[in-house]
């Protein structure tokens, strides 16, 4: 990360989960502006999009320079990617193992398409930094996670584009503990709380049960893996920097 940086405008991919709301955070520490960019490609978790706001909401009354940062926040609709997709995503069925050795929770494209999306976006705003939270440490396996995919990606959206993105990916070596402890050292126990509070992680769309680490059903993969790295978290002093 340059100085220039400093003085320059971020745009993060930002759905209301825990992941994102890190990474916005991060952006938030780091650039001079930050926008934002959800998308609604009919997830069954959409409740997610609606957490944004709250989140937006919090981070502004956590930091007053955070607060005068934050800049536009898009969403981009992208039903497409449900009718073309048979997933646990995006269709009302049990989450499973598929046969080729992935979770049928993995959407074929999706990150692929979203920073597609996101780089269109962010030539036309003159924007050259976009964040993702792309994780190759704690995942389900997803192939367009990977480091090298996004690497490749960005490689190919600036011969495409013939603009000089750069992809961030902050949480891309970070297990799911680490990232809550990263939130910590961004925000504090402020951050951390809202992250809790607010954000939306659950595949089932699920609010109604409250737990330690947030609301969820407490069984998907996705809740399952927050819930792993809170007890990570909260029961290592050094992630807490105790």
């Amino acid at each position: 990360m340059s100085d220039q940086s400093l003085s320059e405008t971020a745009l993060v991919l930002f759905s209301g989960g825990q992941d994102s709301t890190t990474c916005l955070s991060w952006a938030l520490r780091r650039f001079a502006r930050v926008e934002m960019l959800g998308f609604s490609y009919g997830q069954r978790h959409a409740i997610e999009l609606e957490c944004r706001d709250r989140l937006l909401s919090g981070l502004k009354s956590l930091r007053p320079d955070w607060a005068a940062k934050l800049g536009e926040s898009h969403t981009l609709e992208i039903p497409t990617l449900a009718e073309i997709s048979d997933t646990a995503l995006t269709r009302d069925v049990a989450i499973a193992m598929g046969e080729n050795g992935l979770p049928n929770t993995f959407v074929p494209g999706r990150n692929l398409v979203f920073l597609t999306f996101a780089a269109a976006l962010a030539y036309r705003r003159g924007i050259r930094h976009i964040i993702g939270g792309m994780c190759e440490t704690d995942y389900s396996g997803y192939p367009d996670c990977r480091d090298e995919t996004i690497k490749a990606l960005q490689s190919a959206l600036n011969l495409g584009m013939a603009k000089n993105f750069e992809l961030h990916t902050p949480l891309m070596w970070l297990d799911k503990a680490s990232t809550w402890k990263l939130a910590y050292e961004l925000g504090g126990a402020g951050l951390v709380d809202l992250i809790r509070e607010h954000s939306h992680t659950c595949y089932l769309g699920e609010r109604g049960a409250q737990h330690d680490w947030g609301y969820g059903c407490g069984e998907c993969p996705a809740c399952a893996l927050r819930a792993k790295g809170w007890r990570e978290y909260v029961g290592n002093a050094s992630l807490r920097g105790a």
